[in-house]
């Protein structure tokens, strides 16, 4: 039996706005949008066969807890890259700040967090 991972679901406070920078930094583009749960709305941002479920709810969002110690909590999405270092330029020309650069075992890695504080990891692996 073979298991893919077909998505992930989280929570952003502008569901346009963040599946507009996947678009330009990754590529991916819209495959569906509409009404959600709640009165909310959602936005599947990826490739042909994964995807980013973004939910922004009808009302205003809070800030969340430290997702490390929060049981459930989203660390981190993860992206895998051809090229690291052009997608790290690209990524600081959108307005984010790159950290916590890594060489390990079998790739190279670096973080970024967007708007909503939601921390991505970058690896390219050799």
């Amino acid at each position: 039996m073979t298991v893919r991972l077909e998505h992930a679901n989280y929570t952003v406070s502008d569901g346009e706005a963040t599946a507009a920078w996947m678009q330009k930094l990754f590529g991916w583009h819209i495959r569906w949008k509409g009404d959600a749960t709640s009165g909310g709305q959602s936005i599947h941002v990826g490739s042909d066969t994964q995807y980013l479920a973004l939910y922004t709810p009808a009302r205003d969002t809070s800030e969340k807890a430290d997702s490390y110690t929060t049981r459930g909590g989203l660390n981190h999405i993860a992206v895998v890259v051809d090229d690291i270092d052009a997608m790290e330029e690209a990524v600081k020309e959108a307005g984010f700040t790159t950290g916590n650069h890594a060489d390990y075992e079998p790739g190279r890695r670096f973080y970024f967090h967007d708007h909503d504080d939601i921390e991505y990891e970058v690896v390219q692996y050799d």
